[in-house]
């Protein structure tokens, strides 16, 4: 125990091992006890009295072993299987930071403001922990009679003690840490000493999983106690700052994300070099794959709570009943939605809120019960504890049976002479006459039918333009001009029907669901509206549903297996799904060899609502390869649907080897080095996006993107016309990566394009090819051989070159960054190797092979040919054609790889030439409610053109575009009336608006498109993985290596939204 104390106070790396030693080999009561029993508990107890006694540890808390021994029944304290720790506050004080030095940098001024947050917050934690014990847990463990029995005491109360004993160690560290801060600055370590102990995700797991059970005893317990419901209101109002217990006990869930936090911005302003930087990156990694295994139980916790919550409201007896508690369902998504039932003018007749539940092979709708016994009571209880409802099933279908309908998208989504569709409950408020047969009326639909009127109103108005024009005389309010103001009128409102449609589409999730089939045997199909709380939500019901019927196929049943789980499948949901493997190249002619891939994002405003969540992520995808001594090829894909289309396909004069993808150039950024010519009349106009490609026969072509044709923008040959391997770019160059050793850099020109007329800049890297270049901040990375020289991206020196492998026949092929740290791949070996960005140390090692044995026992001798790194995920290609996927740290931590991660089943025939990634980001006002809209039409001014709005009258509105009156034209006003005497200023009176009466809708005229000022938002990010090489092998069904001589294929994985 000294020796542990120790090492909690130094947290050190040394610290760390010590700590380890410490529990491994003297204090063995540490470690977690499966099934303890009298021999092994009174073993423990005698190597405890052997430890030398440790200042501010209570031995007395050891003695409960001895009566866990030979205590039977309901102990009344629980065996734990830790040792008990108790902090002394008199011989250990919490944490103080003394008063600040003076001349201290701003920088060093921040940090130690940050410092004190992680004292400040630490304290209040352990004193949330502290009062849990002792305000509500010793006294209901004391209490006579019981209000809580022990054994339920120690279900609620679980892990609570071990939470607090680790944190108490901790204190003890941070103490002297703060005190020796203002010499040493250093804090990092401790937290990795603290938190990496396996016994420290050990407690919080326990605590995480067992947090539904503890919150469900609770709420039991004050509907059927009310000495325990009294208890728990006395103790709340006791308290000075009125926290519930609820709010008390869900702080260790919080605890890791607040740490994170304050880590993130203590490393923001710990400048590169400084000593504590790479603990304080490891301290963020440690935290957050901490925090990421107590979400994901968190989250498993919740999902099976949430099953056996709905299965409790169906008959034991029932199929679902049975299919629920088979524990083969997953639940993807459950949300509170609004059923709404329209009648057959599109007026809303009824809502009720439900509860719908997405499986991931069926779709469940249930009632939501909430009825107390004492309702007073119910809402007493609420207060304290969250209340969960209890559900009453209404309704249930496979999942491959519902279909997503969009209004306006009905004729393609059934066959209507043989589907006859009901409006889910109108049956009740909705005539069945032969006139309402076989049509939905579901409010959304009227207003296609408006749109329709107005294009009918629109061309009639065009014939009245026409006759207009040949009118002899000249009149006032009946001339070409007004003519031409209804026709931009009619268009407006046009304009602003077809934005009511797309809003009504934003927040209601309409469905295709089977019903029975009528006495003729015709199917019935029942369409179900659900109105959801916001865009987002209706959004992620759309790709939750599209993706888990991809999940449904064949190859997803499984698509991948997981080493950490006894090789148990993993559920197709929750990891890339599989969605469509198809030909890399539409020419069956040449035997052509995969290259390489990138994607260029393009937003598509024509995008149905539905369709942004079911498609790949907007954009193109280009893919490029050729045939060794022949020509190459590049094909371009449209993402724009669920399964890409080839939109282009030309020839290239030599096999394409790389390629590389430039976003268009932004307004602010310095397009060229060179200054701008005195005088110049213009700037460059913006630089739409490129797709450079680089040849086997030294060449390099630029292209414009497919929205401006793809002609070729620009080519030139290498120097030494040397094969082109790899191409990087910056602000400043395009640097290419050549067969003899160097490296190539091309300057923007001031047009904003490559210079590739002028000779490049050459910087000798080595005498091997250099196979990978990496933009990293303001340095370049490039690979010859076994070494890597760090180039500085703007003045073209190299800073320092180091050796990546051992081997000298090892080649750097592949460098991928991650956070503060970038990996590698090499020619030889199965190895992956880590190395950190700043101080370029070598940090990890992982060996792919005793993955790939999983898939293909034997196989030992296994290449990586690709990687990718994309939300989270370590993308690693091989020569046998297997997909490895290895779980990494997304922040700004150390990205070392910690578990064994997953293997596909879904692969290539022959080695994975590329990984690829496509991401798009949906466009905000996509995301934009009705009510959002409503209230920026309300912050605008009005407009100016427009009639004041006094003028409106109810039964009808002005038709106008722009002109305010036609007072100011030629000829003489067209009225019953007289024109008012005087009236010299232009101003709408009513017999001037009543030619212009022609919609029914009196707020049409006034809604406009929604403002321009958008609140900062979170944005959908869309993502697809794309991996290219011979053939398609399911490693599942074909256990024998084939497909060597295939098609080049490419192979599309898609991820849900990231909301």
């Amino acid at each position: 125990m000294t020796q542990l104390m120790k090492a909690a106070k130094s947290g050190t790396k040394d610290g760390l091992e010590k700590t380890k030693i410490a529990v491994m080999r003297k204090v063995t009561f540490l470690h977690r006890k499966e099934v303890p029993g009298d021999g092994e508990c009174r073993r423990r107890l005698k190597e405890a009295e052997k430890l030398p006694p440790t200042p501010g540890i209570s031995r007395g808390s050891l003695e409960h072993c001895g009566r866990a021994a030979s205590a039977s029944g309901d102990s009344e304290e629980e065996d734990t299987g830790f040792l008990e720790v108790t902090v002394s506050d008199m011989k250990h004080p919490p944490p103080e930071l003394g008063p600040m030095p003076t001349g201290l940098s701003p920088q060093q001024v921040v940090r130690r403001h940050i410092l004190g947050s992680i004292v400040q917050s630490e304290r209040n934690y352990v004193e949330s922990l502290k009062r849990i014990l002792q305000d509500y847990r010793n006294p209901l463990m004391e209490m006579e009679p019981k209000v809580l029995s022990a054994r339920k005491c120690q279900v609620v109360f679980f892990r609570l003690k071990e939470i607090l004993q680790c944190h108490s160690m901790f204190q003890i560290a941070l103490s002297s840490r703060v005190a020796e801060w203002d010499s040493a600055e250093k804090i990092g370590d401790l937290f990795v000493a603290s938190f990496s102990k396996s016994m420290v995700l050990d407690v919080y797991s326990d605590y995480v999983n067992n947090f539904t059970t503890a919150m469900s005893l609770i709420k039991k317990a004050c509907l059927t106690k009310p000495a325990f419901l009294d208890f728990l209101k006395k103790r709340q109002m006791a308290s000075t700052d009125r926290v519930t217990l609820y709010g008390l006990m869900v702080k260790p869930i919080q605890r890791f994300p607040q740490f994170i936090l304050l880590l993130q911005d203590m490393l923001k302003n710990t400048p590169k070099g400084h000593a504590d930087r790479l603990s304080l990156q490891l301290a963020l990694t440690e935290l957050e794959t901490l925090a990421e295994k107590l979400n994901e139980q968190k989250r498993v916790a919740d999902q099976v709570a949430e099953i056996q919550q709905l299965s409790k409201s169906i008959s034991d007896r029932s199929s679902l009943s049975k299919l629920l508690n088979s524990g083969q369902r997953q639940l993807l998504l459950c949300e509170t939605l609004t059923e709404t039932v329209y009648g057959d003018r599109g007026q809303l007749i009824k809502s009720k809120e439900r509860k719908v539940f997405l499986l991931n092979d069926m779709l469940v709708c249930a009632n939501i019960n909430f009825k107390p016994v004492n309702p007073r009571g119910q809402l007493e209880i609420s207060s304290l504890v969250p209340l969960g409802p209890k559900y009453v099933v209404k309704w249930s279908t496979a999942l491959p049976q519902v279909q997503v309908v969009e209004v306006g998208q009905e004729s393609g989504a059934y066959d209507k002479d043989n589907v006859v569709i009901h409006n889910a409950g109108a049956k009740k408020h909705a005539p069945t006459g032969p006139a309402s047969h076989n049509k939905v009326y579901l409010g959304p639909p009227r207003l296609f039918q408006e749109l329709q009127d107005l294009q009918k109103d629109l061309a009639v108005v065009e014939q009245i333009t026409l006759l207009i024009s040949t009118l002899h005389g000249t009149y006032q309010n009946l001339n070409m001009t007004v003519a031409q103001d209804w026709c931009l009128a009619l268009q407006r409102m046009m304009k602003v029907k077809e934005e009511e449609i797309h809003s009504a589409n934003k927040c209601r999730l309409r469905l295709l669901l089977p019903g029975k089939p009528d006495k003729s045997g015709r199917p019935i199909s029942v369409m179900v509206v659900f109105i959801t709380p916001n865009p987002l939500s209706k959004i992620s019901w759309v790709n939750c549903l599209h993706l888990a019927k991809i999940g449904l196929r064949e190859e997803n049943q499984p698509g991948w297996l997981c080493p950490d789980e006894d090789k148990k499948s993993k559920a197709p949901f929750w990891c890339p799904i599989l969605s469509c493997h198809m030909p890399a190249f539409s020419s069956k002619a040449l035997d052509l060899q995969l290259s390489a891939a990138v994607h260029n994002p393009v937003q598509s405003s024509l995008l149905g609502f539905s369709a942004v969540s079911t498609s790949l992520p907007q954009g193109y995808l280009w893919v490029g390869g050729g045939q060794e001594g022949a020509g190459g090829q590049v094909e371009i894909f449209s993402l724009n649907r669920s399964v890409p289309r080839t939109v282009k396909s030309f020839p290239v004069a030599s096999p394409v080897l790389c390629m590389e993808y430039i976003p268009e150039v932004a307004e602010g950024d310095t397009v060229g080095t060179e200054e701008p010519r005195a005088g110049a009349e213009q700037p460059p106009a913006t630089l739409h996006p490129t797709v450079c490609l680089g040849l086997q026969d030294g060449s390099i072509a630029v292209y414009g993107s497919v929205d401006t044709g793809t002609q070729c923008l620009l080519t030139c040959k290498s120097p030494g016309m040397q094969p082109v391997l790899c191409l990087k770019h910056s602000p400043e160059y395009l640097f290419a990566g050549l067969q003899d050793g160097t490296v190539a850099a091309y300057p923007r020109s001031n047009g904003g394009l490559w210079d590739l007329t002028e000779q490049p800049t050459r910087l000798p890297v080595g005498t091997g090819p250099v196979r990978a270049l990496l933009m990293l901040d303001e340095t370049l990375w490039a690979s010859c051989a076994n070494q890597v020289t760090v180039l500085d991206a703007s003045t073209l020196c190299a800073q320092q070159t180091f050796e990546a492998h051992p081997d000298t026949e090892a080649s750097v092929t592949h460098m991928i960054k991650a956070g503060s740290g970038v990996w590698m791949a090499f020619s030889s070996g199965s190895s992956i190797r880590l190395f950190h960005t700043e101080t370029l140390e070598h940090l990890q090692e992982i060996n792919i092979a005793t993955r790939t044995t999983f898939v293909l026992p034997g196989q030992r001798h296994v290449r990586v040919t690709s990687l990718l790194i994309c939300q989270g995920l370590l993308w690693v290609g091989t020569d046998q054609g297997i997909i490895v996927l290895l779980p990494v740290p997304r922040l700004e931590g150390i990205p070392k790889i910690t578990g064994k991660g997953m293997v596909s089943l879904n692969g290539h025939g022959g080695p994975v030439d590329f990984l690829a990634v496509a991401l798009s980001t949906l466009a905000p006002d996509v995301l934009k409610g009705d009510q959002e809209e409503e209230e920026g039409e309300e912050e605008k001014p009005p407009e100016l053109d427009g009639p004041p709005p006094r003028e409106i009258r109810k039964k009808g509105i002005l038709l106008q575009y722009r002109l305010r009156s036609t007072s100011h034209l030629p000829g003489q006003l067209l009225s019953v009336r007289d024109a008012p005497v005087g009236t010299v200023t232009p101003e709408h009176t009513e017999e001037d608006g009543s030619i212009y009466e022609m919609a029914d809708d009196p707020d049409v005229w006034v809604r406009s498109r929604p403002c321009a000022r958008d609140a900062p938002r979170k944005e959908i990010s869309s993502v697809a993985i794309i991996s290219g090489g011979r053939g398609y092998r399911n490693f599942n069904s074909e256990p024998q290596r084939r497909g060597g001589d295939a098609d080049s294929t490419l192979l599309i994985w898609q991820l849900p939204l990231m909301l």
